[in-house]
């Protein structure tokens, strides 16, 4: 399919009541996500938002969910250059996180990510400093989550990318 044509992508949410008082806002936020091929996630409202029991710490939250989403997109845009400009990767690991906070009107939303990104490079080719900020610069701009969202996304170290 052609990029004009644009691509589509699915996930299934499945929520279920179960025990406890729906109308009272004392009910479970555990959920499943199922995405294509079978794979299945338990997720969850975060316990930061909806406290125990009715939330689960150990499921992923949405909030999470974007922050990786986003780290995940750089990641693999950031790949796809360095492989471009000849340079080999030999490990990618970031701590991304996110900031909520409240909008002008009040409301709360992932105002912005930072990503810590920290590469181990390999063969004889090593790309120096200004080089590696300026893949990641491209890499912000060619990532299709970041060119989604008005979250402000930056790079530890180096300039805001918006």
């Amino acid at each position: 399919m052609s990029a004009e044509a644009g691509h589509h992508y699915g996930a299934r949410v499945h929520w279920a009541r179960g025990d406890g008082d729906f109308l009272g806002a004392a009910y479970d936020r555990g959920h499943v996500w199922i995405f294509d091929g079978g794979i299945e996630i338990r997720a969850s409202a975060s316990p930061l938002n909806v406290p125990f029991p009715w939330s689960h710490a150990d499921a992923v939250d949405p909030e999470e969910a974007f922050v990786a989403a986003i780290a995940s997109c750089h990641m693999l845009t950031f790949l796809a250059i360095a492989a471009k400009k000849r340079f080999l990767v030999d490990a990618y690991e970031d701590d991304a996180t996110g900031e909520m906070t409240p909008n002008a009107d009040g409301k709360l939303w992932v105002s912005r990510v930072v990503l810590d990104p920290r590469i181990a490079w390999d063969g004889p080719r090593r790309p120096d400093a200004a080089t590696i900020a300026d893949m990641h610069h491209l890499a912000h701009r060619e990532c299709f989550i970041a060119n989604s969202v008005r979250t402000r996304i930056v790079v530890a170290g180096l300039d805001d990318h918006t």
